[in-house]
């Protein structure tokens, strides 16, 4: 079996597969609150209860690889992270669950769902601009939720790879007089404004204040990421003005960061669009400026309108993701015991090695 895992500041997604040769087949997944647990280890330990609850496999002790997407960077086999509470090492945690450090995968989780696109169908995607795709072309991907992720998808000569970023935690550039007035609202109650504090749930809230600060919402007393769901909800449904028009400007601002990542990227294979925060809000991405902010760039305008933008709307592409990144250990493994018992068998009179 392959235990993988999409481990985020918010929920976390477990879930264990069967290997068919280079296929998985699901066998049991679950969602849980990563609040609720203390650390990764006890949340494993919790799945493989109910997975042996609901399936009757035990999956703790049958498990070859495991491969993990964290929200965060992961930097010599640790992870570091601002929205993840727990402190994880790749070494410490492949010996909790029993495998070798190297039957283990801990990779960011923007780089597992980069991954994962490959394992998607074509309607696991919602095309927003269809533009002129460049098959060997630089891609980019960029989820907006409990944090704002980044990831490159480099075109090395022969297939894509996916390379890790910490683009969230770049400066917000605001690119309007009402966004420097925000820069400068958010300067006094914040020593480093970076984007992530613009685009993620959080976000949501700082918006919210510096239009009307005399329009409060219940969920105002509590922390900010709970408040983007509320503000959302009320856009969507026209209850609160303000709500629309931080949304309409969130849409039109995530819109512009997506053209900045795909200028540094230079992806003209294609940029995605992920996370929990896009996908509530795809009937207004639609409607929307969204295309129009992202290719917003000057001269470079017209490069940038036949860049692919696409919305991935299949949450389990990092699950996807870090289990194949899992599985490509195990076939890696068994191609170097293949080849060591290769070297092993004695030779036979009159056949060369």
């Amino acid at each position: 079996m392959i235990l993988a895992g999409d481990i985020g500041g918010t929920k976390c997604n477990l879930a264990v597969f069967d290997e068919h040769g280079s296929s998985l087949s699901l066998v049991f997944k679950r969602r849980y609150a990563t609040s609720r647990f203390a650390s990764l280890e006890e949340l494993i330990e919790e799945f493989f209860r109910e997975c042996a609850m609901h399936t009757g496999k035990n999956a703790a002790d049958s498990v070859a690889a495991a491969g993990f997407g964290v929200a965060g960077a992961v930097v010599d086999g640790r992870l570091v992270a601002n929205n993840i509470p727990w402190e994880l090492t790749a070494s410490v945690l492949a010996r909790k669950v029993g495998l070798d450090p190297e039957q283990l995968t801990l990779i960011n989780d923007l780089v597992a769902t980069a991954y994962g696109l490959v394992h998607l169908a074509p309607e696991d995607f919602l095309v927003l601009n269809a533009g002129t795709p460049q098959f060997n072309g630089n891609q980019a991907l960029i989820a907006a939720g409990t944090g704002l992720g980044e990831a490159m998808i480099i075109w090395d000569g022969r297939q894509h790879r996916a390379s890790p970023s910490e683009g969230g935690s770049a400066d917000f550039a605001p690119r309007t007089e009402r966004e420097i007035q925000l820069l400068q609202f958010l300067k006094r109650k914040l020593e480093r404004v970076s984007c992530e504090e613009i685009f993620s749930g959080r976000g949501f809230r700082k918006l919210h204040e510096f239009l009307d600060p005399a329009v409060v919402h219940p969920t105002f007393q509590e922390p900010e990421a709970t408040s983007a769901s509320e503000i959302t909800q009320n856009a969507l449904a026209g209850t609160c003005p303000v709500c629309v028009e931080v949304l309409d400007w969130w849409i039109d601002a995530l819109g512009a960061e997506g053209g900045n990542l795909a200028l540094r990227v230079l992806a003209y294979g294609g940029v995605y669009f992920a996370g929990g925060i896009v996908l509530k809000v795809l009937s207004k991405l639609r409607t929307s400026g969204f295309c129009q902010s992202f290719a917003d760039k000057g001269r470079l305008g017209s490069v940038l309108s036949n860049i692919p933008i696409s919305v991935v709307l299949n949450e389990d592409a990092p699950l996807l993701g870090a289990a194949h990144q899992a599985l490509g250990t195990v076939s890696t493994a068994r191609r170097e015991r293949h080849e060591i018992l290769f070297e092993l068998q004695p030779e036979r009179e009159g056949q060369p090695r």
